[in-house]
């Protein structure tokens, strides 16, 4: 019962596209992908540890199987997305669940872990993403996923992808051939695309209050652990070094061949990923038992 399987999750009037690993008896583990991608993109980390953990890999709405917004302007915001993953969350029956977000999915985990929902979530993994997002970066975004490009074969759009995700560092070869086969879709002209609604961008200027959220950040106190990508131009290292002195106090891991952000798709990653999944359960049962112990 390893995967993937997939579900189509009704929440929050959107139709969510998730990908399933492991048995449901298993640690629930959501993993959450970046702006412009799909929960595909973990397949390779994914079924590393769908033998330990019940693992969910959704397609934000407006991405890959699932429906697009139909008020793009108030949708696509941080706070909409984690009101929709607490409801795939009660969808599946899952009190509390581990999270690893990339970039957006790393923000929506953070969001969850500042307010009253933070009991959801067992510990929290970012991926290359800060309470800020330089304004360099937000324009770096906004000259690819604004407008969907065109490609007349398959290959072509292997290629773009290869090229302008470069910065997600080393991956297999199989990881690049199915992010084209997952990301793309016909046009009623034969043509391809992207497999998205490119009003997403719209969260860059209907939602700017949601990319600076450093007192939101300062409100986490769950087991919490960074990954950064050495060259990234969202996670610099004054970002995260901030972070290790505000909120959860996390520890940071820098991966030294990747920017913005680590595809996490390696043998070895899973390995990385695995080991801080370890050190944040057993803080997390620490963390729990010392709540219990001083509960009236």
């Amino acid at each position: 019962m390893t995967g993937p399987r997939h579900a189509l999750v009704p929440a929050c009037g959107h139709e969510i596209h998730v990908t399933l690993w492991g048995h449901p008896s298993a640690k629930p583990l959501v993993l959450w992908h970046g702006l412009a991608r799909t929960g595909r993109d973990f397949d390779e980390l994914a079924v590393a540890l769908s033998d330990t953990h019940f693992v969910l890999c959704p397609d934000t709405f407006g991405r890959g199987l699932s429906s697009w917004a139909r008020a793009p302007d108030t949708d696509y915001s941080v706070a909409h997305m984690a009101d929709v993953a607490e409801a795939v969350l009660g969808h599946f029956g899952i009190g509390k669940a581990g999270w690893l977000g990339t970039s957006m999915g790393g923000l929506v985990g953070m969001f969850l872990a500042a307010g009253t929902r933070s009991q959801r979530l067992r510990y929290l993994i970012v991926n290359d993403i800060g309470p800020e997002i330089p304004q360099e970066a937000i324009d770096r975004i906004l000259t690819y996923a604004g407008t969907l490009p065109v490609f007349t074969r398959l290959a072509e759009a292997e290629e773009w992808l290869r090229t302008v995700y470069a910065p997600f560092g080393q991956a297999p070869d199989s990881f690049w051939r199915r992010m084209a086969l997952t990301s793309t879709r016909r046009r009623g002209d034969g043509q391809l695309t992207l497999h998205y609604d490119p009003r997403i961008v719209l969260q860059f200027e209907t939602h700017v209050d949601e990319l600076t959220s450093w007192d939101r950040y300062a409100r986490i106190s769950l087991p919490t652990h960074v990954l950064a990508g050495a060259q990234s131009d969202i996670l610099t290292p004054a970002i995260r070094q901030r972070m290790r002195s505000e909120g959860p106090r996390p520890e940071v891991t820098v991966i030294e061949d990747c920017g913005h952000a680590p595809a996490l798709a390696r043998g070895s990653d899973a390995a990385m990923v695995r080991a801080i999944i370890d050190t944040l359960e057993t803080s997390s049962l620490y963390q729990n038992a010392t709540k219990a112990v001083q509960s009236p």
